[in-house]
């Protein structure tokens, strides 16, 4: 008996040994050719990585690569390597390098955070078809509407410029996605909600917050965070089935405006969607585009204090195209290649989404000599490809000539990368740019905009959050239009 079991011991010890020999071949195979960069040990993500990434440039190259908890990690920090690789290889690079929390969290119907898959291309299917450069033609009036308001709440309230941003964003967003028409602030107890659900994803996206994520077995335990996580995606679920719930009911009663919910609730079998993707779709859309959107205003409005010279480029084309006696619209857009050439280097010079969301490879790619193994995560660092000096010369002068050709049309050999790579590009970036136009379009055709010397802008005060939310800064607002209030109010485009 003994003997028996003594040989059981051994074959065990025996196979165990085997599979860590071969556990560490294959690591080694795996780990062989892989872009240079520092050791585990060495490696410490803090605050602002994204600068962190910017330093590890300097000394390892545009890609390089550590190993943290086992997986493979590769970070992307110029232009020319995350065509070569983000876009070329986008196929490669449609999954997400998922967690369990964020897994247990979203139940996987976040499109932002949804792994490859069947359920991916239906999500993304869905809101392509509803955000398409033609499609969100339709949302131009209440746009402008709201950016008119913007305009005379920095006319009446000059102090709250990073609220009337927000307060642009939340009610766009909740007109596209709800149907509710009424302007929106951010004390909104909906509002509060969503940002809340925003701020949950963050802490779950932060990685080594929960130890579910480290011993995935654990999910299956109210503990390791499991219980916590379960409790954030029931109240997810009750937001966001709250809010399509009202449009449904309106829906029943004739009295329902169009909108993306409407949308999803009226082809949902087509769609091929349950009723709680459906609410998780339009939340995480109303979701992403308010916080996106308001930061990406307030970047514009804190270029302008700051660089008045180049402002002032941008008025002489409104003022030959539009004049001071009507507003912009979206039809001058094509005449005003100085307004788009302003908020794109705003988004240049400080990227929204700072240092990218992480991808997964599904299969090897192979960059300059290095192998990108399977399974390695990608990551693309915004702040670092925005900032390439061999692509954007002198990259923190803010300068938006770079973005026009010799006959001052938007150049179309280079590419803003603000909205993600590849096949996980934010779907909702064409409502984003018309929203971006129109808003930095009515600002500087309305106001003289300057720094206010007793508030020094600090221009890098901004969370250190996955999309980055702008601090409140002061500025001076002088109108330049003279009956400013009574033109817009008068307006009725």
């Amino acid at each position: 008996m003994i003997s028996l079991t003594f040989t059981i011991v051994a074959a065990l010890l025996l196979a165990a040994f085997v599979v860590h020999v071969k556990s560490r071949i294959d690591k080694r195979r795996r780990y062989a050719n892989l872009p240079p960069g520092p050791s585990e040990k060495s490696y410490i993500v803090g605050p602002r990585a994204y600068m962190k990434f910017e330093e590890l440039t300097d000394k390892y190259g545009s890609v390089f690569s550590y190993v943290y908890q086992g997986d493979v990690h590769v970070v992307i920090t110029r232009y020319a390597a995350v065509v070569d690789i983000m876009q070329k290889h986008s196929q490669d690079l449609v999954d997400r390098a998922g967690t369990v929390g964020v897994e247990i969290m979203t139940g996987g119907m976040k499109v932002l955070t949804a792994r490859a898959g069947e359920r991916l291309k239906k999500l993304r299917r869905a809101l392509h078809s509803h955000l398409q450069p033609v499609a969100v033609r339709q949302y131009s009036t209440l746009q402008r509407a709201h950016a008119k308001t913007y305009i005379l709440n920095l006319l009446h309230q000059p102090d709250q410029i990073v609220d009337h941003a927000k307060t642009y964003a939340a009610s766009v967003i909740m007109s596209v996605t709800y149907g509710k028409m009424t302007p929106t602030t951010y004390q909104d107890s909906t509002i509060r909600e969503v940002v809340a659900s925003l701020h949950r994803l963050f802490e779950v996206l932060h990685p080594g917050q929960f130890l579910v994520d480290v011993f995935p077995i654990l999910r299956f335990f109210p503990f390791g965070g499991v219980a916590k996580l379960r409790k954030y995606h029931q109240l997810d679920i009750d937001l966001f089935r709250g809010q399509l719930d009202v449009v449904e009911e309106q829906l029943s009663k004739n009295e329902a405006t169009p909108s993306f919910g409407t949308y999803l609730l009226e082809h949902q079998e087509d769609l091929q969607l349950s009723k709680n993707e459906a609410a998780y779709l339009a939340g995480s859309m109303f979701g992403a585009g308010s916080d996106t959107t308001a930061t990406g205003i307030s970047f514009v409005a804190m270029a302008a204090a700051c660089y008045p010279q180049e402002v002032r480029k941008v008025q002489a084309q409104l003022d030959i195209v539009v004049g001071r006696d009507r507003l912009p619209t979206f039809e001058d857009m094509p005449f005003l290649p100085r307004v788009t050439a302003f908020f794109f280097e705003a988004h240049r010079w400080r990227p929204i989404s700072i240092q990218g969301f992480t991808h997964r490879a599904t299969k090897d790619i192979h960059w300059n000599g290095f192998t990108i193994p399977s399974g390695a995560i990608v990551r693309g660092n915004h702040w670092s490809i925005l900032h390439d000096p061999e692509v954007f010369p002198d990259p923190e002068t803010f300068n938006p000539d770079r973005w026009l050709d010799d006959k001052g049309h938007i150049r179309e050999d280079i590419k803003h990368f603000g909205f993600g790579f590849g096949r996980r590009v934010c779907p909702g970036q064409h409502l984003a740019d018309r929203s971006l136009f129109i808003n930095t379009a009515m600002l500087l055709w309305a106001f003289d905009i300057a720094e206010d010397p007793s508030a020094p802008i600090n221009t890098m005060n901004f969370t250190d959050t996955a999309n980055v939310q702008v601090s409140p800064f002061k500025v001076k607002l002088d109108p330049r239009i003279e009956d400013l209030e009574r033109i817009v109010d008068s307006d009725l485009n």
